[in-house]
């Protein structure tokens, strides 16, 4: 399902409608230094570039090629820790965009029901969704926000 309008973006805040989205490609633009992780709507067309950092992007590319490190990685860490203590990531959410920043929430259920609302970067945010199989979702006004910055 692309839109679930029934999924809040944490506890306090009013909810919004969710568009789920999928890795469609990571791209590194060599003039300006960067790498971009492409997001791209699930059953749509609109795509939401983020730029992140080296790392991530390494940890992105590696569980997409099923590259399995000797040790786990800082991702791999913290997917554990989440399932040690019997909990699971439902989902991510890209909730919001200020001042040219993205900002994530991972949802966390415990074994007991309760949900737990973590503030997170995009970037570190995926790569732990990847490595948990959760639906990554980015809120319909994030989406309306970069289509009108970039005149789409």
């Amino acid at each position: 399902m692309a839109n679930d309008p029934e999924l809040p973006i944490s506890g306090s805040e009013p909810q919004e409608t969710l568009v789920q989205m999928d890795v469609s490609k990571i791209r590194i633009d060599e003039r300006r230094g960067e790498q971009v992780v492409v997001l791209k709507e699930r059953g749509g067309a609109r795509l939401l570039p983020i730029i992140i950092g080296i790392s991530e992007v390494t940890a992105i590319k590696m569980k997409i090629s099923g590259v399995q490190p000797p040790r786990p990685l800082t991702h791999d860490l913290l997917r554990g820790v989440i399932t040690e203590l019997g909990a699971s990531l439902t989902r991510i959410i890209i909730a919001k965009l200020e001042l040219n920043t993205f900002f994530a929430t991972l949802v966390i259920q415990d074994r007991e029901g309760r949900v737990f609302h973590v503030d997170a970067r995009p970037s570190d945010s995926i790569a732990l969704a990847l490595r948990a199989d959760a639906p990554i979702f980015v809120a319909e006004q994030v989406l309306n926000q970069v289509a009108s910055s970039y005149g789409l």
